[in-house]
Order: C-alpha cells, then structure tokens, then sequence
C-alpha cells in the first residue's frame, strides 16, 4: 500500500460515516464513499452534500466519490473504513468475494457487536473475509459526529495491533480541530466502544426515571467497574481504562445530549415502548443491540454485570422499569 496517497472506501453514509468523511477529506484524501441508497448517492453527486446527516458539511471541491457499487468502491481502494451500524454489516458485505480484502487495510469506527454472530468487526472481518491482525484497525472517541461537523476540539484513539499502521492513520487524521492518540489494544478500545452504549441507555433509562445528578455519577462510576470487568475476562492485558478511549467516551456518551443511546434511554425511561422509542429516534441506537449480546457473552464468560443485566431485562425480558432501577439502585454504591 503506498503510505503517500492512499484512497480510502467509505461503507457507510451516517452521521459518523460522514464525519469520518469529512476527517479524511480535510487531509486531502481521495475517497470512495459508498451510500446504500443510490438516490442519496446521486443527491450527493449533485449537491456535494449528504442529504440525511450533517448535510451542512459540505464536501464540493474535496476529492470524494460517490460510489453505486460496493465491490469496485473497494477493489478501487486501498484503505476500507467500515462505519455502518452492526446490525446491517453482515448484510452489506454479504455477497462480496471472500478474497475482496486481500492487500487492503481495513479500519472499523462500528460501536457494536453484530448481534446474530456475536462478534465484532474485526472478528468478522478474520473469521469470514481472512483480513489478518495487522491489517486492521478501530477507531475510538470519545468524538460525536456532530461536534467534528462543526469543528469543535475532538479526540480519537487508533486501535491496531500493528502501531506503525496506527501512527500513519493517526497522521492522515489529525488535524486543527482533531487531536489522535494510537493504541496497541484493538480489541479493548473496540470492547469499550460496545459498552459505552450499553450504559448510556442506562445513564438514559434513570434520567427519564427522574433520578438526578448525584444518582448518574455513581451510575457511571460502577458501569466504569463493570467496563474493568468485562475487559478484564473477555481482552485481558495492558491497559489504562481511565484512559480517552475507555472513560472519556463512555462520560461523553453517558451525559451528552448529542448521544443517542441516552436519548434512546431517556424515552424508555419516560415510558416509550422500544418500538416507539426506536422510531422516534430515526436513527440506530447501537446499545439496544449490544445489550442482548453483551448478555450472551458474560453467560459465556461467567461473570456478573449487574447494570448490563438490568438493562438485559428491561430491554428483552419486559421487566418494569421502575421496579428494575429501584432494585440497581440499592447495590451501586
């Protein structure tokens, strides 16, 4: 892969997506941008704008390509940033050649588990395409996609086991408004990035429930300890939770309003069904799916987290929120 001019393909045309997009554009990169709707994808040929999310960003005069073909997008690159919701990327890569990542560097910004094969990204990408260790990459906030359209100070975290590729993306990332960091541990930052949405919808779910400030700072503390915990058993090693990439994103995803896996929790918690709630929103909450698989996987592991597990219950069991929150309120301490 040539480290001078790489082109990078873009699966995804979320807000994240788009933020990433705008990332790798304001370094003057050339860009594959892939939209699963062709008629977003025209809008965009003709606007420089993605019609859906942050359509104020505009990208006309960047080097950015809209893409109708998911496969030459990629054979056509040599960077792959995955960045669409992990419930839908097995469908989307679905189809493609099992060798269509060979030579490729492939990241992934996914914040969730594919909930049917309870694996994440990367592991997909080993298990089913043969992308090796070194090829990959995670990206890791704490960042909202609306704070980088608008170009506030924001932070990123390069997972990879191979450092020297997460130091050239950590080169080709920051910017005036974007400070990066890189990091050995991509399974610990990709893992955190699955609970930090777990706890949001908890730290939603007690604020729609009425509970305060004082309340919410326990709450998250004790998700910090279960965060430890699952790391711990699933990705023992080296690392710092107290670091960006752990708690920095699981405090920005826990408390702001631009987090949607708080706001997806604040409705339950107001006493939304889940479908009301998901429909309101517009948009995928990715905790309510790794809610269900980060249940499977401590009953794998064999070990307890008891906010996890109240989430589990309210989320797929019915449980009464009120009666569930009032029971987790009396062992956080």
């Amino acid at each position: 892969m040539s480290e001078t001019s790489p082109v990078v393909c873009i699966i995804g045309a979320g807000s994240w997506a788009t933020a990433l997009c705008k990332i790798f554009s304001d370094s003057g990169l050339r860009i594959n941008w892939w939209f699963h709707r062709n008629d977003d994808a025209q809008h965009f040929i003709e606007t420089g704008h993605n019609p859906r999310y942050l359509s104020d960003v505009d990208f006309s005069g960047k080097s950015v390509t809209a893409q109708f073909d998911l496969s030459q997008a990629i054979k056509s690159s040599n960077i792959v940033l995955i960045a669409v919701p992990s419930a839908y990327v097995a469908s989307v890569l679905e189809g493609l050649d099992k060798d269509i990542f060979i030579g490729k560097k492939c990241i992934s910004s996914v914040k969730g588990i594919l909930p049917e094969q309870l694996e994440l990204v990367t592991d997909y990408l080993k298990n089913h395409f043969g992308v090796a260790a070194d090829d990959m990459a995670v990206v890791g906030g704490p960042c909202h996609a609306e704070e980088v359209a608008l170009e506030k100070q924001s932070y990123l975290t390069v997972g990879s086991k191979d450092l020297a590729y997460a130091e050239m993306l950590k080169g080709l990332m920051k910017s005036r408004y974007i400070s990066v960091k890189v990091s050995s541990d991509l399974h610990g930052i990709e893992w955190a990035a699955v609970l930090k949405n777990v706890y949001a919808i908890a730290c939603g779910v007690c604020h729609g429930q009425g509970f305060g400030d004082n309340f919410q700072s326990v709450l998250v503390s004790n998700a910090m300890q279960e965060m430890q915990v699952f790391l711990d058993a699933h990705s023992p090693g080296s690392r710092n939770t107290l670091e960006s990439a752990y708690l920095g994103d699981l405090l920005v995803t826990a408390y702001s309003t631009f987090s949607r896996n708080r706001t997806f929790g604040n409705m339950v918690g107001r006493g939304y069904t889940i479908r009301a709630a998901q429909l309101e929103l517009g948009m995928v909450a990715e905790g309510y799916h790794a809610i269900n698989g980060l249940h499977r996987m401590c009953q794998r592991l064999h070990i307890s987290l008891p906010i996890a597990e109240t989430m589990y219950g309210i989320m797929y069991e019915n449980a009464p929120v009120r009666e569930s929150i009032s029971r987790l309120r009396l062992i956080l301490s």
